[in-house]
């Protein structure tokens, strides 16, 4: 089918949106370059811009896109293969290679990307970066924005991780079944790490960013498709759930709202049937998984109409398990407040002092602003008003901080 210009470059426009992490994702496998790659996708695609308005938008456009990427990124090989010798050695192999880009390659590729992005052998924040820019397509700066860093600071992340993988020769591949629980492991905490970001920012005036939340709900289920492994299941039926219920988690002022006081109405209900249904199926899995038992977790909260049918037995029990699965203080203290909730706050209290005796969580502001709503409750006001203070000097996030002063503005 021919199109006139406008017409072809929309079209173009709409297979960029639609295709270029696909096409991005082969040509580095076809080129074994990030950098190399990226600069051949440019081509293509300012090539398409080109020749689609004149010829037509071809039938099958990622294909077109890569073929033309990979024969751009030869001749630019030989163009510079004067100054140095072993490009045009380099040339002449990708040239003899066959270009291989059958959809279910190209499905592999797109994996292939991810776990290449987030190998143990970079940087957390390397991963998390790159992640981003090579699969998600943010720029730099939105990046920045995000993580609230200088986009330089970003720029040099992306490009030291770029680096490692080319001079530690890092595979792009998937991992061998035997490899694959620890690098699985690593690029379920990246895209949760880039969920949480988005969810519960870790500093700045806005408790929330939809579009980074919405980037890992994607990638999860890019995964799920591509690799239904019973914990994919289980980050992304948490995801789904905690990002349900987000309309409900700041006020119109953008204020934070507590979950036992969010209107429930507004909460997503057909995200939430969506993560339920991902949680039973993790869940009678052989081996349920850390991501699996928090998501049941944030089940037990969407299942019920009000705060008070809240089955707090039960998520005591999963924090147990949990526990024992995945021993962290984070989950120490989520534990101690559901114990709090079923036993009373003195119940509560005793668990949340023994973790701070220990040392654990003494500059995390929630274990103080949970110490402090314990002491509320049981009406020891002046230690309440200490905790609260303590809270405070610690909370980065504006929402947070305005509660906790309200909070405390209330005690006084």
């Amino acid at each position: 089918m021919y199109y006139g210009g406008q017409s072809a470059a929309a079209a173009v426009e709409a297979v960029y949106r639609a295709e270029s992490r696909r096409v991005l994702a082969t040509l580095i496998r076809l080129l074994g370059d990030f950098d190399r790659a990226e600069e051949a996708l440019h081509d293509a695609f300012a090539a398409a811009l080109q020749q689609w308005p004149r010829e037509g938008v071809p039938g099958n456009p990622r294909a077109w896109l890569v073929s033309a990427g990979r024969f751009k990124a030869i001749d630019a090989l030989r163009r510079r293969a004067r100054f140095d010798a072993s490009l045009r050695l380099l040339a002449e192999q990708l040239e003899g290679e066959a270009d291989k880009t059958e959809l279910d390659e190209v499905e592999d590729d797109r994996l292939r990307l991810i776990f290449t992005c987030c190998h143990p052998a970079l940087p957390a924040d390397a991963r998390v970066a790159l992640t981003l820019r090579a699969v998600c397509d943010l720029t730099t700066e939105e990046i920045a924005r995000a993580f609230l860093a200088a986009p330089a600071t970003i720029a040099q992340r992306i490009v030291r991780a770029k680096a490692r993988i080319r001079d530690a020769h890092i595979s792009y591949r998937v991992p061998e079944r035997e490899e694959l629980p620890a690098r699985l492991d690593s690029v379920l905490r990246v895209i949760y790490l880039v969920f949480n970001e988005g969810y519960s920012a870790s500093a700045g005036p806005a408790l929330t960013r939809a579009d980074l939340s919405a980037e890992a709900i994607r990638l999860g289920r890019l995964l799920l498709e591509l690799l239904p492994d019973a914990e994919v299941m289980g980050l992304l039926a948490l995801m789904l759930l905690h990002d349900a219920r987000r309309a409900a988690r700041t006020d119109a002022a953008g204020d934070l709202v507590r979950l036992e006081e969010q209107d429930r109405s507004v909460w997503d209900r057909r995200q939430i049937d969506e993560g339920l249904q991902l949680v039973r199926r993790a869940l009678t899995s052989p081996a349920p998984g850390a991501y699996a038992l928090q998501a049941a977790i944030v089940a037990v909260h969407a299942e019920v109409e009000s705060a008070e049918q809240t089955d707090w037995a039960q998520i005591v029990r999963l924090y147990d398990v949990l526990l024992g699965l995945s021993p962290s203080p984070v989950v120490e203290l989520n534990r101690a407040v559901a114990v709090a909730m079923r036993d009373g706050p003195a119940a509560g209290l005793e668990l949340v002092d023994e973790l701070l005796a220990r040392g654990d969580l003494h500059d995390y502001h929630l274990s103080h602003a949970a110490r402090a709503d314990l002491l509320r409750r049981l009406g020891r006001i002046t230690e309440a008003r200490e905790a609260y203070r303590a809270a405070l000097q610690l909370v980065r996030l504006e929402p947070e901080r305005r509660f906790l002063q309200r909070r405390l503005e209330e005690l006084e």
